[in-house]
């Protein structure tokens, strides 16, 4: 679900986490990633890195870290994150993940009720632990391909496919019923949280020799490593499997 000025905090983290191992395993299948719109994609990366990044979201980020206790912080993110738990439950059941769904119903009635509404997270005390789904992973499990690159205004990457997603999980209880100025707020909040999320890690983007391109081989390697549950397949390329063999054949002639 797309909440933010940069979505891909969540997969930077990821795969900073994993050392961009895990997440470099595979990819869109033809080795290449849809980016038929790249011209403007750019120019909307340039707008949202170096401009609304910049001067709006990285000094409302620190300044809400900085001044809203973090006790206080946590709770209302987790009130945010409560709301999504319908659609992940609803979403594990269309990927034939009974227990999945069965154990994030469970932590929506828990968190609703004995951790009013969610500011507790007593759900993950007891064992259930958060696994969102969303629809556009739904999509992706029943095998409609990611579709071109997207880099919104604002929002960050994304794709076709994960679009169609976000627009089907807004159909879901809560999300249908919550009026335009309470959702806004909730993702301004969730858009907080993950830009300060990212400033740890923010140096590999800056790092980057092409940080557009980085931001874009991230998002989709995450998409996958969501999709399969993290254990995605491992893809071989049969060009560089041949140069090995070729090279090895060459060792043993030598010896």
């Amino acid at each position: 679900m797309k909440f933010s000025l940069f979505s891909f905090a969540k997969s930077v983290l990821v795969c900073a986490t994993l050392g961009l191992t895990a997440c470099s395993t595979t990819n869109s299948g033809d080795g290449e990633y849809s980016d038929p719109l790249e011209p403007v994609n750019r120019a909307i990366w340039t707008f949202n890195w170096d401009y609304a990044d910049k001067y709006v979201l990285k000094p409302a980020s620190k300044t809400y870290v900085t001044y809203v206790p973090r006790p206080l912080r946590t709770g209302v993110y987790n009130i945010v994150l409560n709301i999504n738990e319908p659609f992940s439950a609803v979403n594990s059941l269309l990927q034939l993940k009974v227990n999945r769904a069965a154990q994030t119903t469970g932590r929506f009635v828990l968190n609703s009720t004995v951790g009013l509404l969610g500011f507790f997270d007593v759900a993950s005390y007891a064992g259930l632990d958060r696994q969102e789904e969303e629809f556009g992973e739904v999509l992706g499990y029943y095998g409609v391909p990611d579709g071109p690159y997207l880099m919104l205004p604002l929002l960050g990457p994304s794709s076709v496919r994960d679009e169609t997603g976000d627009l089907i999980d807004g159909l879901y209880w809560p999300m249908a019923v919550i009026d335009f100025w309470p959702n806004v707020a909730r993702y301004m909040i969730i858009g907080l949280e993950t830009r300060a999320q990212l400033e740890e890690q923010e140096a590999l983007l800056e790092d980057s020799s092409d940080p557009y391109e980085f931001v874009k081989t991230v998002y989709f390697q995450n998409i996958t490593f969501r999709l399969y549950d993290g254990n995605p397949p491992l893809i071989i390329d049969e060009d560089e499997e041949a140069e090995l063999d070729e090279d090895l054949e060459d060792l043993l002639d030598d010896l």
